[in-house]
C-alpha cells in the first residue's frame, strides 16, 4: 500500500466512525485519532522500508570493486567465501541492474583461474580436503589462502551451478562466452568425479566431514538447473535423489534436524511440500530461539560453554547454542515458497525485532541474550531479509 492510498481509504472510513458520534466534541476527537492513526501509519511504513534501504547500503558496503562480497567486515569474515557470496547476491537475481551478472562473472573467473586444478580432479577424485574447489579466497586477489580449512563444501559448487542456471532462466546473461559454458560443463563432472552423493564433505558449517543432505540437495538442485546448458551425465542426479531419501528428513545419519535444511526449500526447492512442512515443525519445535535459530542442538560454535572446549559430547551444550538472525528471514522465505503468509509476515516481524538500530542483522546473539557476537552485520543474513521482505510485501498490501 502506498501513502496515496491511505490518503484514499482513511477520511471515508473515519467519517463512517464519525456518523455514530452526535455531539460535535466527539466528532473532533475522532479526527483527532484519525490524524494520530494516519501518521502511526505512515512511520510504520518509513520504518519498514528503511529496514530494505539500510540492508541495501549494507551489501553495498560488503561488496568489493571485483562484483564479489566479504562476509562480514569483522576480522575473522573479511574473506571470501563461495556460498556467503552466492546467497548475498540473491537479492539481486530479479533487478535489472547488473550486479547479479557481476558477481557471478566473476565466480565463473575463480573457476577459471582454477581451471587447471578443476581438471586434475575431473580425472582423478579429490581425497584430502586442500584438493577441493577451495570454498574460501583472500578478498583482495581472489587467492586460495594457506591455511587448513574445511573446503570440501559440495552445496557450495551445487549453490553456484543453481546460481548459473537461475540467473540464465530469467534471462540474464551468465555465460558470457564458450569458455564459460566449457566450464559449467567441468563442473558437472567434477561433482560427478567427487561422487557427491556419498562423498562425506564439510557441509554449509565447515565443520567434520559427513554425508550432509544440503550438500546432496544442493546438488541435485544445482544439475537439474543447468541440464539444458550442458551434459548431465546418464544417472547423476538420480543418484542424489536416492542418497537423499536414505537420509529421510535427517541432515546426517546421527543429525536428524539441522537449520541448514532450510536451504532445500529455498532456494533449491528439493523437498517435497510434506516433507518441508514437517521439517519446518521441528526446526520451530527444537532450534527456534527468542533472537534467531540455533543451527543444530549442542552446536558449540560461539555457545556460552565454547570457553570450555568444543570437544565435549553435543549434549553438553544443550541450551547454550548461538541464536542464528539468519534463520528468521529464512523461515519466512520458505513460508512464502508453501503460501502460508501469514506465518511468513510473523518472522520477517521476528527479524526486524532483533535488528540493530543502523538495520544491520548480526551472525548470531549468545544464548538467551541481547548481546551479538562480532560479525555484524553478516551479509548473509541482511540479504535473506531483503529477500523475505520483498517477496512478502505484495501479500500484505
Amino acid at each position: 500500500m502506498q501513502r496515496q492510498d491511505v490518503y484514499k481509504i482513511m477520511p471515508g472510513l473515519i467519517e463512517k466512525i464519525a456518523i455514530h458520534f452526535g455531539d460535535k466534541e466527539k466528532r473532533h476527537c475522532v479526527s483527532d485519532c484519525y490524524h494520530f492513526s494516519l501518521t502511526l501509519v505512515f512511520v510504520k511504513m518509513e520504518i519498514k522500508e528503511m529496514g530494505i534501504q539500510e540492508s541495501y547500503r549494507i551489501l553495498d558496503s560488503i561488496r568489493l570493486p571485483h562484483g564479489l562480497y566479504i562476509a562480514s567486515p569483522s576480522a575473522h569474515y573479511s574473506a571470501v567465501w563461495i556460498r556467503d557470496t552466492l546467497y548475498i547476491s540473491l537479492p539481486y537475481l530479479d533487478k535489472n541492474c547488473g550486479t547479479y551478472e557481476k558477481t557471478l562473472h566473476r565466480l565463473l573467473d575463480l573457476m577459471l583461474d582454477y581451471e587447471w586444478k578443476i581438471d586434475i580432479h575431473i580425472k582423478e577424485r579429490p581425497r584430502e580436503t586442500w584438493q577441493y574447489i577451495h570454498a574460501k579466497y583472500d578478498a583482495q586477489h581472489v587467492k586460495e589462502i594457506a591455511e587448513p580449512w574445511g573446503h570440501a563444501q559440495h552445496d557450495a559448487i551445487g549453490l553456484l551451478l543453481w546460481a548459473i542456471g537461475e540467473g540464465e532462466k530469467r534471462g540474464k546473461a551468465i555465460l558470457r562466452n564458450n569458455r564459460d559454458r566449457a566450464m559449467l560443463q567441468k563442473l558437472v563432472y567434477y561433482l560427478q568425479s567427487c561422487e557427491y552423493w556419498h562423498d562425506e564433505d564439510n557441509g554449509m558449517w565447515e565443520e567434520h566431514r559427513e554425508i550432509h543432505a544440503s550438500s546432496v540437495g544442493a546438488c541435485i538442485s544445482g544439475l537439474r538447473a543447468v541440464k539444458y546448458l550442458v551434459d548431465i551425465p546418464a544417472g547423476l542426479i538420480h543418484a542424489g535423489v536416492e542418497s537423499l531419501g536414505k537420509l529421510d528428513m535427517h541432515e546426517t545419519a546421527d543429525r536428524d534436524i539441522d537449520m541448514a535444511q532450510l536451504s532445500l526449500i529455498y532456494p533449491h526447492r528439493v523437498y517435497t511440500r510434506d516433507t518441508a512442512l514437517r521439517v519446518l515443525g521441528r526446526i520451530e519445535e527444537r532450534l527456534l530461539r527468542n533472537r534467531g535459530v540455533v543451527r543444530y542442538e549442542g552446536d558449540s560454535y560461539y555457545s556460552t560453554l565454547e570457553k570450555n572446549g568444543r570437544h565435549h559430547a553435543l549434549s553438553y551444550y544443550y541450551g547454550s547454542e548461538a541464536e542464528w538472525c539468519m534463520g528468521l528471514p529464512w523461515l519466512a522465505i520458505c513460508y512464502l515458497e508453501l503460501g502460508n503468509y501469514e506465518r511468513a509476515q510473523m518472522f520477517v516481524e521476528s527479524t526486524e525485532r532483533v535488528m540493530l538500530e543502523d538495520g544491520s542483522l548480526p551472525e548470531l546473539y549468545y544464548a538467551e541474550s541481547n548481546e551479538p557476537n562480532p560479525n555484524t552485520p553478516l551479509g548473509w543474513a541482511n540479504a535473506l531479509y531483503i529477500v523475505a521482505k520483498e517477496r512478502l510485501q505484495p501479500r500484505i498490501s
